[in-house]
Order: C-alpha cells, then sequence, then structure tokens
C-alpha cells in the first residue's frame, strides 16, 4: 500500500454532486474516503474518522464551515489535520475569516477535481520537507518544539493551531531577519495557495497574544521579526 493509500480525507459539503464528483476522483487517487452534509455531523465524523485532510464548504444548513472548523481546531488529536475551504463566496471577510479560525488553503467554486488533488499533494510535500528540519528550537525563554507542535515558555506549556505554530517557528529559527508578508505567505502557506496579505497579520496577533508582544516584532513597511534581545 502506497503512502498516498493510508490518508484519509473527509468531504463535507451540502451538495450531494460535489461529494460524489470529489469522493470519486479521491478514491481513484488511493485516498480513504468519509462524507458530511452539514457541520455538525463534520465534527462528529472527524472524531472518529481522524482524517489527514478535510475538504470543508462554507455555506452549510445546521452550521456553517468557519464555525466547524473552528471546533475542529479545538480537538488536540486532529491539531495536524489540513483544513482545506471550498466556497462559492468571493468577498474578502469571507476568506479572512476561514484563515482566522485556522484553514490551511481556501479555493473558490466551480471545484476542479485534479487541480484540487495537486493542491491537496502540495501539502504533503511542504508538510514533508518540515519534517527534515530540527525538531526543537530553544530562543529566550521559548522552547518550541515541532515534533509536539507545542510551545513550552517558563514551564508552562502553550498549544498554537498548525499554521500560528509555523509561523512562530519559522520566524524564530531566522532570528532578526526581517520578513515581508509575501515572504511569509511564501514559506508558510506555499506559493500555490492564494492567501490575503492580511491573513498573516492576523496570525501575529493571534501569537502575540498567547506568546507576549515581545518577541515578534513589526517593521512598519517592511514586515515582521523575531527579536532574540
Amino acid at each position: 500500500m502506497s503512502e498516498k493509500q493510508k490518508l484519509r480525507v473527509l468531504v463535507v459539503d451540502d451538495e450531494e454532486d460535489i461529494i460524489e464528483i470529489l469522493t470519486y476522483n479521491l478514491e481513484k487517487e488511493g485516498y480513504e474516503v468519509s462524507t458530511a452534509n452539514n457541520g455538525v455531523k463534520a465534527v462528529k465524523n472527524a472524531v472518529s474518522f481522524k482524517p489527514d485532510v478535510i475538504l470543508l464548504d462554507i455555506m452549510m444548513p445546521n452550521q456553517d464551515g468557519v464555525e466547524t472548523c473552528r471546533q475542529i481546531r479545538e480537538i488536540p488529536e486532529l491539531k495536524n489535520t489540513f483544513i482545506i475551504f471550498l466556497t462559492a463566496r468571493s468577498e474578502e471577510y469571507s476568506e479572512v475569516a476561514a484563515f482566522d479560525v485556522g484553514a490551511d488553503d481556501y479555493i473558490h467554486k466551480p471545484i476542479k477535481p485534479r487541480a484540487l488533488i495537486s493542491r491537496i499533494g502540495a501539502l504533503f510535500r511542504r508538510e514533508t520537507k518540515k519534517e527534515t528540519d530540527s525538531n526543537q528550537i530553544a530562543v529566550r525563554d521559548l522552547i518550541i518544539d515541532r515534533s509536539s507542535y507545542t510551545i513550552s515558555k517558563d514551564g508552562q506549556i502553550i498549544i498554537l493551531p498548525k499554521k500560528e505554530f509555523e509561523l512562530l517557528y519559522f520566524l524564530a529559527k531566522n532570528p532578526n531577519m526581517v520578513f515581508s508578508r509575501d515572504e511569509l505567505l511564501k514559506n508558510i502557506w506555499g506559493a500555490d495557495v492564494f492567501v490575503l496579505a492580511r491573513t498573516v497579520d492576523v496570525h501575529i496577533r493571534k501569537v502575540r497574544e498567547k506568546i507576549g508582544d515581545d518577541y515578534i516584532f513589526t517593521v512598519k513597511g517592511v514586515g515582521y521579526k523575531f527579536n532574540l534581545l
């Protein structure tokens, strides 16, 4: 059995034809697929199915995709699950809201199955590359541990959502270097993921709220850096 055949995908959408099309194409590529047609069922299914990837519609009955993503991101066992939003909505605030609750990617409908499968593959390729890096960074009073996706500050464990953790890890690994929003988007989300630059600001703000605001500095007109002092 190949590595791809071991991967699980949860497809969440209230349109049956979309579920059928995506299920067919994913299974054809060797993925194991489970489905849900609303957000409430999606959360329950995610707990039992433990997917590697969740394809999540935004507009659904009972519970929308944003709230569903927020709930899933609070489940420790699913902290490393990729969440890709699929939506017909084009408003900027919808995209910002999606990344604000922990989305890894955001794809507009109509969906092209082959392009979607390519995007899923790109997420796992980036993850494999990250795993070749050193697992732990000790800087100032922080210990940033990639193997457990946890941060220890003065002996207290802090849990960050995946993208917040990756952003902090990347900046701490390159201390005193200033990175623009575009550079951070490319290194954390990937060049093939179309994310608003404002998303970086949202994630920086959330990291500061959890670890303190004296680690990541804003360089006006340029970007952000991790300060060693």
